[in-house]
């Protein structure tokens, strides 16, 4: 942007009102630079724009009731008012205490942000991270809202002059477009007193033309001159004021960015979007040469930076954006304004680069915990120098208040999608229910709102299906069942095809086989049997595992020889440790869980002592003997359920996540065990060569199960 700018005067009709001066920017925040005004780089509107700006003033008055300030807002929302609570009851009500009928009840808020639910922290961050303009990242797992509290950041920004951008024709250099800023809406009037003073001279310059064609064409025919020369000359008169209209077509400016009808700050999602939409583009024009193409301004397109200028830039998966990309980026945001040009060399775009355009946007950046590993360190260091990070909880803790939120979550996405059949309490409580158990632990529920939305909408949509007033109980719990993972269905369908063949569930005792558990995806249990073989060696004793492992379940093999070492009377060093993961699958076992299945699978078979097929188990294993937790309990003890097993034996420290459907209750008995001597009083078979192997085995590492290891949850 220039002061200098050599475009035509306004029209004299016009009013007075085409940039001339300088405009204040404001100044930007959080970005490690405040830029000064900057007079000799925008340009003045006269005194002309006054009703255009009183207009927008009255406007913004008009809404002011109806839209708290930041100060405002805290940390807690309450509930609607007008619903009832009941206090006594609130602890142990599923609905904290509401005394409702149907969602029907529920008021949902108007502003995102009083939408958020069970992200405290990072609502609190949004809130100051709006107030005082600076960037955020948000890192954390699919479907905890990072989206919804970027356009909820958008909503939160302090009050600014939105800007309209045009873009006019260079006459000094046709490959360099000048730029200029103006009030929001007043964009479109310029355009629009251009583009009908240029259709005033082109209806002008055709009558001439006409008029000057239908005198050549009579004075050839009156003189009795040739046509074909008298033709020649009218396509040469038609050719020069085509020429001369082009000319003046080029001094109509282009709408880059066009703010007329934003009432709030801007909110871009530029996530996933190439180099060309995310910092601008030029048009390629095949018909550039011999000046009968479009003009170069009319042919730049604004990027995402651009559209976002006082507002909001969201970008998810941040490492998704190549490395030249996101310097281009971070000097955006240092600058606070980034120039327009071809992104492919090829293209005659390239040869066009304008002035620099305002992008004063405040980046929200959001991903999973891989996003931060290709992400440019400079980029992230701008960022966290001067703005904030946020990681998003995946679950929080049960409470009567987050209950009731609960409840209004499912009341905002019942208004969202605008279809769904309000829900009945009884289905608002089977989601609760269902929300504790997605946790995975005790007294907590979950944050993957996208997850839970879906089978909001499923269920609805069941109900609206059968033209029912309202979503029912009964269509949660079809739409369970219909919602499963594909992980889920694949591992029910894996649990029903082992049924047919000798892999089945037995009451027989086996020795070196034992029923392991797994989890496929996140939410889905599987039942993989581990059988394990003792050869003489050929060399020096080794353990040797089959079946994929990674690198966590070979470590896990490796910690369990170190248990067989040390209370086994066999001379190891002669004997080799057979291991298979039986059917582990294309993609392999990984983590740590399957530690106590593979060693009772191995002292079974090193002591020759029958296994109950009839139990199934999961849990890590410490070095010193220790049963340590694991992740996805439920989903593995619903699985042994469903596999035929009537006993699963579980850690002891995981005995509170246990929250699995009623109809597996009385199907299943789960123990919960501290250490390995426990899980093989459980699991061997009622031999007098079991109680010495028990005996011999407490007697070892009794001084280690009085003091059990902690740790944290395995993935498998």
């Amino acid at each position: 942007m220039s002061n200098d700018t050599n475009v035509d005067d306004p029209p004299k009709d016009a009013p007075e009102a085409v940039p001339d001066g300088k405009q204040d920017q404001s100044k930007r925040q959080g970005t490690g630079s405040q830029h000064e005004e900057d007079g000799d780089r925008h340009d003045e509107v006269d005194d002309s724009t006054d009703d255009l700006e009183s207009a927008s003033e009255e406007d913004e008055v008009e809404g002011e009731d109806d839209v708290e300030s930041v100060d405002d807002l805290g940390s807690t929302v309450e509930v609607d008012p007008g619903v009832e609570i009941d206090e006594e009851i609130a602890e142990d009500d599923i609905l904290g205490g509401l005394e409702i009928d149907s969602t029907d009840d529920i008021t949902v808020p108007d502003r995102l942000v009083d939408q958020v639910i069970g992200q405290d922290e990072a609502r609190d961050t949004i809130i100051k991270a709006a107030e005082q303009r600076r960037h955020i990242m948000m890192i954390g797992s699919p479907g905890t809202g990072k989206s919804m509290l970027a356009k909820a950041m958008s909503q939160l920004l302090p009050k600014e002059d939105l800007q309209d951008v045009l873009i006019y024709h260079n006459p000094d250099d046709g490959n360099e477009p000048r730029v200029r800023t103006v009030p929001a809406g007043k964009g479109e009037e310029i355009v629009a007193v251009h583009r009908e003073e240029a259709n005033k001279r082109n209806r002008r310059r055709s009558i001439l033309m006409w008029v000057i064609v239908a005198g050549i064409v009579a004075y050839t025919i009156l003189t009795g001159s040739s046509i074909l020369l008298g033709l020649l000359a009218a396509g040469v008169i038609w050719l020069v004021f085509r020429t001369m209209g082009r000319g003046e077509d080029a001094m109509v400016p282009n709408m880059l960015v066009n703010n007329g009808d934003q009432r709030v700050a801007p909110f871009e999602d530029a996530t996933g979007a190439h180099a060309g939409a995310l910092l601008g583009d030029v048009r390629h024009d095949p018909f550039q040469s011999g000046g009968m193409g479009t003009p170069s301004h009319e042919r730049v397109e604004s990027g995402s930076i651009h559209k976002s200028n006082k507002g909001v830039l969201f970008l998810d998966e941040m490492n998704t954006l190549a490395i030249p990309t996101q310097q281009k980026l971070m000097t955006a945001i240092q600058e606070g304004e980034f120039s327009i040009t071809g992104q492919s060399e090829r293209s005659s775009g390239a040869m066009v680069q304008t002035e620099p355009v305002p992008c004063d946007f405040v980046m929200v950046a959001a991903g999973n915990l891989d996003a931060m590993e290709n992400m440019h360190p400079a980029l992230r260091s701008r960022i966290k120098g001067y703005g904030y990070e946020v990681y998003m909880d995946d679950t929080i803790e049960d409470t009567p208040e987050m209950r009731r939120k609960y409840v209004r979550f499912v009341a905002q996405e019942v208004e969202r999608d605008g279809r769904l059949p309000p829900f009945e309490r009884e289905a608002v409580e089977e989601l609760l229910l269902e929300a504790r158990r997605r946790s995975g632990r005790k007294n907590h529920l979950t944050l993957l709102f996208r997850d839970l939305g879906g089978l909001v909408r499923v269920a609805g949509d069941i109900a609206r299906a059968e033209d029912r007033e309202f979503t029912t109980r009964a269509d949660v719990l079809q739409a369970k069942e219909r919602s499963r993972s594909i992980e889920q269905q694949l591992a029910d369908n894996y649990i029903e095809r082992r049924k047919d063949y000798e892999l089945q569930v037995t009451e027989d005792g086996v020795e070196g086989r034992v029923n392991g558990l797994a989890v496929m995806g996140e939410d889905s249990g599987i039942m993989l049997p581990v059988m394990a073989e003792i050869a003489p060696a050929q060399g020096g004793g080794e353990v040797i595992a089959t079946g994929k492992l990674q690198e966590m379940a070979e470590e896990s093999v490796q910690n369990v020889s170190a248990i067989i070492k040390k209370f086994s009377d066999v001379d190891l060093s002669e004997k080799d440790i057979h291991i298979q993961f039986v059917q582990a699958g294309d993609g392999g076992v990984d983590g740590d869980s399957a530690s106590i299945t593979v060693a009772t699978a191995v002292i079974s078979a090193l002591e020759d002592i029958p296994i109950d097929q009839s139990v199934a188990m999961t849990g890590s294993l410490s070095v010193r003997g220790d049963v340590l937790p694991v992740g996805g309990v439920t989903h593995k003890i619903e699985a042994a359920a469903k596999a035929g097993c009537s006993t699963v034996i579980i850690p002891k420290a995981n005995e509170q996540d246990v929250m699995i459907e009623d109809e597996y209750d009385e199907m299943i008995e789960i123990i919960p065990c501290d250490n390995i001597s426990e899980v093989l009083e459980v699991v061997l078979m009622d031999q007098p060569e079991t109680n010495s192997l028990v005996d011999r085995l407490k007697s070892i590492t009794d001084t280690t199960f009085d003091h059990p290891v902690g740790s944290n949850p395995s993935p498998q």
